[in-house]
C-alpha cells in the first residue's frame, strides 16, 4: 500500500465511525432520548457518560440496558434517583442495540 492508500484508506474509516456516532446522537434525538438525558450533565435521567462510566466492563451491562431502554426500569429497584425510566415503544430492538452501543462509547 502506498502512503496515499493508507490515508485514504484512514480517512474512510474515520468518516464510517464519525457518521456511526451522529447517527447514534441523531437516533436518540428523534427517539425523544435527550428529553431526559444528555450526553455530559444530569436531565431528568443520568448523563451518558455517567451511564457509560457506571457499567464499563460489567459482563451482560449491553443487554440489561437494551431491556430498560425497551421495558423500562422497574419502579422498585431505581438505579438512578426517584425517576423510573419509562418503556420507550417507539424504539425497536434494533435501535434500542444501537443506542446503547452509542452510549457505553461516551467519555468523560
Amino acid at each position: 500500500m502506498t502512503p496515499r492508500t493508507l490515508s485514504l484508506a484512514a480517512a474512510s474509516l474515520l468518516a464510517v465511525f464519525s457518521t456511526s456516532a451522529l447517527a447514534s446522537a441523531d437516533l436518540a434525538q428523534k427517539k425523544a432520548c435527550m428529553a431526559c438525558h444528555a450526553v455530559d450533565k444530569k436531565v431528568v435521567g443520568p448523563s451518558y457518560q455517567d451511564v457509560a462510566a457506571k457499567y464499563k466492563g460489567q459482563k451482560g451491562a449491553e443487554a440489561m440496558l437494551v431491556q430498560k431502554i425497551l421495558k423500562g426500569s422497574d419502579p422498585k429497584k431505581l438505579n438512578w434517583g426517584t425517576m423510573p425510566m419509562p418503556a420507550n415503544s417507539q424504539v425497536n430492538e434494533a435501535e434500542a442495540k444501537q443506542l446503547v452501543t452509542w452510549v457505553l462509547s461516551q467519555k468523560k
